[in-house]
């Protein structure tokens, strides 16, 4: 059901609405399932794809069939290693084996685990397991090495942390802690698909020659999540940004959360943007070296997205209240850019690290560095699209005719004028559906409307009167009009 503040949210935001429509309704993927000839493991495995994650979701069901199930396995298969490694009420030692010998359950017929607790979120896909296990053992032998290659490193990794004992009391310590956490539980998800990528034939070997870039994806995405989710982690008694950098700014990390050291959090969440901001060069420098669009698409949507809510929590004092998101109209024109080409993520990147360097205050210790850090991004991007190219610098003389950039400019300003009216005139015509609708049930119900209108118009009536009536005793009233004779008329 639609709600009166949407209603109003998208009267005074009606491109957001536009995209939202744009995408819903004339947004064509690239490449559509085939369902008719899926067996039933897989389907209950796409399911399972839809319930656990909303965002990558749609964007995975549009890969190329080549790509499309092994990765949404190497998904869910990753899914079910973090559902281990989230829960707090398994103990250690359960843990430990669990996640250290997960690759080689993915090829144990019917293998299930039914250890979480009841409440964890994505408990039914471990209960289900021997679905993805049938359908992970008909992939392609390639692929099934590089996914149970990534699991194994990715499950060891988590293990080393859950046996740190300081890990544990006091959560991640410097920052090349914080470095390594992030290439265990996102660097390695990087690696692993890049490696599915380039197998494919639909990425650029030099890729896998180039680890830092592969690298940047995965720890951009999971720092931006590290920084939005630290009130619901905290929650969880799990704390991930670095005693290194928020001891500078408090002396005790669920300070961060209190109101009277509202100013010192925001500078300490100024500088783990920071951290995450000196990696998004390197992911548009990656997007660049991808061959197909749907796999294109796959990478660029989550990054687009992750920078567009790096602003929205950059000096946002609600991260420290509660979990925030960009709205879902932002998020879908995100997505119709981000599906289109290099360029236009660029210019994603560059309006919302604008963004970030709008909101900069020279009071922040991290002023100067995030000024450079935007700078350094904004300088990448102008040195492979130039925003200034020859033939915009040299100017039509009168009477030439025009450039055929500023016809294709004249060209998208007038259909992006006609969207608007067409926008304004649809939200028009809803609220007077729904106001129609709120009277004839007002109705319905009774409502007399003909008495309504006789006291406003009773109303109306005397004030008109009190308006123009004289009032007893005002000079008005005791002096008698002034006669006119013939002559002076």
């Amino acid at each position: 059901m639609v709600k009166v503040t949407d209603i109003l949210y998208y009267a005074i935001n009606p491109q957001e609405l536009r995209s939202i429509i744009q995408w819903k309704v004339w947004h064509q993927p690239v490449h559509e399932r085939e369902e008719d000839k899926e067996s039933v493991s897989s389907r209950i495995c796409y399911d399972f794809l839809d319930k656990t994650s909303r965002s990558f979701s749609a964007v995975i069901q549009e890969l190329h069939p080549e790509l499309l199930l092994p990765i949404c396995l190497f998904y869910l298969i990753l899914r079910g290693l973090d559902t281990i490694e989230d829960d707090t009420s398994i103990p250690a030692e359960t843990k430990n084996p669990l996640l250290r010998d997960f690759h080689d359950r993915l090829e144990e017929d019917g293998w299930c685990f039914t250890g979480n607790r009841p409440e964890e979120k994505d408990r039914e896909l471990l209960v289900q397991f021997k679905h993805v296990v049938t359908e992970f053992k008909k992939i392609k032998p390639a692929y099934r090495d590089i996914i149970k290659d990534t699991t194994d490193k990715m499950g060891n990794g988590m293990a080393d942390y859950i046996n740190n004992a300081e890990f544990n009391e006091v959560g991640v310590d410097k920052i090349e802690d914080y470095e390594l956490y992030c290439h265990y539980v996102a660097g390695l998800v990087g690696e692993g698909l890049t490696r599915l990528f380039v197998e494919s034939g639909y990425g650029n070997p030099a890729l896998l020659q180039k680890s830092h870039l592969h690298e940047s994806m995965g720890r951009f995405l999971q720092k931006t999540n590290i920084i939005r989710d630290i009130k619901e982690d905290f929650d969880d008694k799990r704390k991930f940004w670095p005693r290194e950098i928020w001891s500078k700014h408090v002396d005790k990390y669920e300070d961060l959360l209190k109101p009277e050291y509202r100013d010192a959090a925001l500078n300490c969440s100024s500088e783990m943007v920071l951290n995450a901001l000196n990696h998004a060069d390197e992911c548009l420098f990656y997007l660049a070296g991808l061959k197909e669009q749907s796999v294109f698409n796959f990478c660029a949507i989550p990054q687009s997205m992750a920078i567009a809510t790096l602003a929205l929590c950059f000096r946002n004092p609600k991260i420290f209240e509660r979990n925030i998101k960009i709205t879902r109209g932002q998020a879908c024109q995100i997505m119709v850019a981000s599906t289109q080409n290099l360029r236009i993520v660029c210019e994603v990147f560059r309006d919302h690290v604008r963004l970030i360097h709008k909101k900069n205050v020279p009071q922040d210790p991290s002023f100067l560095k995030i000024s450079i850090a935007c700078g350094k991004i904004e300088q990448f991007i102008e040195s492979i699209f130039p925003s200034q190219r020859p033939e915009d610098v040299i100017r039509s003389k009168p009477g030439e005719p025009k450039t055929l950039k500023a016809l294709e400019k004249e060209a998208q300003d007038k259909e992006a004028r006609h969207d608007m009216l067409m926008m304004m005139m649809a939200m028009g015509t809803m609220l007077l559906v729904v106001s129609g609708l709120m009277f004839g049930l007002a109705w319905l119900l009774g409502a007399r409307f003909d008495l309504a209108f006789a006291d406003a118009k009773k109303g109306m009536q005397d004030i008109m009167a009190s308006n123009w009536r004289p009032a007893p005793g005002s000079s008005r009233a005791a002096k008698p009009a002034k006669q006119f004779d013939h002559d002076e008329i």
